[in-house]
């Protein structure tokens, strides 16, 4: 055991990395979907931030760099880099007005591998403007209905997921899927969606990522920008509220501007610290 003078001898200075832990499109704590967001003063090896993002082991973990006229982001799940992400995005938005890092009158932009995406804030809510992913109906992999245990009624693959349409709002909510299965099929996750039964949301939706580490995702704000589209087409409207049903639940807004998807939603900071990363100052 040391004792008192050798432990005093000890340097332990070392670089820290501003870290959060911000609840996504919830307007309360605990609820809506945690995103850890990382704020780096340089760009870091991908090999380290996914180190950091499984050492997090929240569904996604946002890592943004300052740039010339925005910023860098990128996000990683538990055990992989993902193209795109809207709860840690949001999260994201939050943490640079809320810690005064950026003016709340100003829009952010952010540099990803989806190309530039925005935030802007209205007073009340946090607006994020992402690409639409469309969903091309098709037949959809034979093993899928087995896996959710349920028979889909449209079945349609949207960018790296696939689309799934159940026939009622209770069977979305009551669908206990085989993960593991879901997990062998050759997409980033899969969506599943209903029709609304109140009148409060016009869809509802879960999602399941086990390929990418991510069992179910309370708030999918990527998901959205296929389930916008897909339903805005089946209700020919532009502006719609979404409920993800998961156990901590979440309420998206979103709105068709031609190729693009707003989406709309509040974040609370639960968590502020410091990330050791190991390096000596």
């Amino acid at each position: 055991m040391l004792g008192p003078a050798r432990a005093n001898s000890y340097n332990l200075a070392m670089t820290t990395v501003p870290c959060f832990h911000v609840d996504a499109f919830a307007a309360a704590p605990f609820s809506g979907n945690p995103a850890a967001v990382c704020l780096l003063a340089s760009p870091r090896p991908a090999k380290w931030m996914q180190s950091v993002a499984a050492e997090m082991n929240l569904s996604e973990t946002a890592f943004v760099t300052p740039q010339k006229g925005g910023f860098g982001l990128r996000w990683f799940t538990p055990v992989a880099e993902v193209a795109l992400c809207g709860h840690a995005t949001l999260a994201t938005a939050h943490v640079l007005w809320s810690e005064g890092l950026a003016p709340l009158r100003n829009a952010l932009a952010f540099r990803t591998k989806s190309g530039v995406l925005s935030a802007r804030h209205d007073g009340v809510a946090i607006e994020l403007d992402f690409p639409a992913r469309p969903a091309r109906i098709g037949r959809g992999p034979a093993a899928l209905a087995k896996a959710l245990g349920q028979r889909p009624v449209v079945v349609a693959k949207a960018a790296d997921d696939l689309l799934v349409e159940l026939a009622s709002e209770k069977q979305v909510r009551a669908l206990q899927p085989d993960l593991a299965a879901l997990g062998r099929l050759k997409v980033r996750g899969v969506i599943v969606t209903a029709a609304g039964d109140s009148r409060r949301h016009d869809f509802v939706s879960r999602f399941f990522g086990p390929a990418v580490g991510v069992p179910e995702d309370p708030v999918t704000g990527s998901a959205h920008c296929a389930l916008a589209p897909y339903w805005g087409g089946r209700f020919g409207r532009t502006r719609m509220i979404g409920y993800q049903a998961s156990a901590r639940g979440g309420e998206v807004e979103v709105e068709l501007v031609g190729d693009r998807v707003l989406l709309r939603g509040q974040a609370v900071t639960v968590v502020r610290g410091e990330l050791l990363d190991g390096r000596r100052r």
